[in-house]
Order: C-alpha cells, then sequence, then structure tokens
C-alpha cells in the first residue's frame, strides 16, 4: 500500500478551481501576483466592468482563499494568497501520480 494520500481524502479543492474558471478572476489574480495589494480602484483600472462587479469577482477569490483583503481607510486592498493555489497543484500532482501507477499497472497486464 502507498504512503501518498488519496486524492479523496484532501480539502475539497472545488472552490479554488471554480474560482480560477473565470477569465476575469484570472486577470485580478495576476495583477496581484507581484505580491503588492491593490485596490479595487486600481483593479479594475483596465478592466470594462464595474466596481461592483469587481467586487463580487474578489468575493469569490477571497472566499476560496486565494485573495485576503485588508481595509484601509475607506478602501480595502486586496492581497494575493499562493498557499491555495499550492496545496491544489499538490491535489493535481498526486491525481496524475495516481493515474500515472494505474496505467503502469495496465500497460504491465496489457504486455503479458
Amino acid at each position: 500500500m502507498s504512503s501518498d494520500r488519496s486524492p479523496a481524502h484532501d480539502t475539497n479543492p472545488a472552490p479554488v478551481f471554480a474560482a480560477l474558471g473565470d477569465r476575469t478572476r484570472l486577470s485580478l489574480l495576476a495583477k496581484l501576483s507581484d505580491g503588492q495589494p491593490l485596490s479595487i480602484t486600481r483593479l479594475s483600472a483596465d478592466i470594462k466592468l464595474t466596481r461592483q462587479a469587481i467586487t463580487k469577482h474578489l468575493r469569490v477569490l477571497e472566499n476560496a482563499g486565494l485573495v485576503s483583503s485588508t481595509r484601509v481607510g475607506r478602501e480595502s486592498q486586496f492581497a494575493f494568497r499562493p498557499e491555495p493555489v499550492v496545496e491544489v497543484r499538490s491535489y493535481l500532482d498526486r491525481v496524475s501520480k495516481h493515474w500515472d501507477d494505474t496505467l503502469s499497472r495496465l500497460r504491465s497486464v496489457v504486455e503479458r
């Protein structure tokens, strides 16, 4: 028996995948990926959406743990949190290893 944990035993990665499955949210994360917190005003500068729409996208990212917000005066500053991406990557690595192992076993059976 392998000591690797099964992907089914991990926390649910679906909210992170769902949050990353939107072009606008990916664009917002790209803007935040340099590590500098940004306000909604700065984040919405080149995006043709209302501040309200940007705020909704940021809330989805925040609920998935991909961004954090801090109140600074009258504005909120949003910062990228890489931990969920690292966790999802680890999850995908385990799923990939599982399939590689399964295909290897299948190959050995077929080649006999």
